[in-house]
């Protein structure tokens, strides 16, 4: 990571007032001055990208029933903005959540870098473009709905992603999208051992206020952004007490949800904390929902 060039100015704004993060002085994070922005000042080369996400980033096939239901609940929202009916997941993996949104009788899209995942899409009935969604030969303004599912944060280029996600919306259309919160809770206690932090696999890391004022600098209107969830799974791994695969059908994160969907008294828990957990904006993922005006 030493020898590879670095970023000299913020990726939103623009700024040269760069300054390094104490205690993540590992990872390269540096902060700006003028908005906050978090991210990774090194600078990873094509060659290193395309070996990691070829070689070590592992796209899961386990599907869980519970995030087919959140899913579903997604896309019952979405259903008010349906008018082209054409729906595009940016880093879409394998699928998943196009195929719930295909038999919900949306006109699917998707981008994926994996020659495997897109492939697998295909298979599916989905109409992939394989590589970066800057060069995607998809219809311009003929999108509803463009979903961005933990795709912001691997990314060195945030503007023109963006830029482009705007170009592809409708007017009125909207674009929702997760991400990890650099302000969560897990972070503030675990500090550079918090394994979300990690090089190449994320280069830039989201505040609530970051990424309004991404999306907002790209002409979008905020909707709506949220900072919930908890993670056992991510705080045992962190502290190398654990292994598990973070998303797996016996993951901590898992079972525990398993217990929540089955009890109207953890799901009004559930309810409650990431009530707090929002109002704190401390929670580990950012959620939030934009519009093209």
């Amino acid at each position: 990571m030493k020898n590879t060039p670095v970023h000299t100015a913020c990726l939103i704004c623009g700024s040269e007032k760069l300054k390094t993060l104490d205690k993540f002085q590992n990872v390269e994070l540096c902060q700006c001055g003028d908005c906050d922005f978090v991210f990774c000042k090194q600078i990873p080369s094509k060659d290193e990208l395309i070996d990691f996400y070829t070689q070590n980033y592992d796209r899961t096939r386990y599907f869980s029933p519970i995030t087919q239901k959140r899913y579903e609940e997604l896309l019952d929202y979405f259903e008010r903005y349906r008018k082209t009916n054409k729906i595009l997941d940016i880093g879409a993996g394998y699928g998943f959540f196009l195929e719930i949104a295909k038999a919900k009788g949306w006109e699917v899209y998707g981008t994926e870098l994996s020659s495997e995942a897109t492939a697998d899409c295909e298979k599916k009935g989905i109409t992939m473009f394989n590589g970066e969604l800057e060069n995607c030969t998809f219809e311009i303004g003929s999108f509803d709905v463009i979903v961005s599912i933990e795709c912001l944060e691997h990314l060195n280029n945030p503007n023109a992603y963006a830029k482009k996600a705007h170009e592809l919306l409708r007017k009125g259309g909207i674009f929702y999208l997760t991400t990890p919160n650099f302000n969560s809770y897990l972070r503030y206690r675990l500090g550079d051992r918090y394994d979300v932090i990690e090089y190449p696999n994320h280069l830039s890391y989201y505040t609530r206020k970051t990424l309004r004022r991404l999306f907002e600098r790209n002409n979008f209107k905020t909707l709506k952004i949220e900072s919930t969830g908890m993670s056992i799974t991510r705080l045992r791994t962190s502290k190398g007490v654990s292994n598990q695969e973070y998303v797996s059908e016996t993951s901590d994160d898992e079972m525990i949800r398993y217990r929540i969907e089955k009890n109207a008294g953890l799901r009004l828990s559930k309810r409650i904390v990431n009530g707090f957990l929002n109002m704190f904006k401390v929670g580990v993922s950012l959620k939030g929902i934009f519009i093209k005006d």
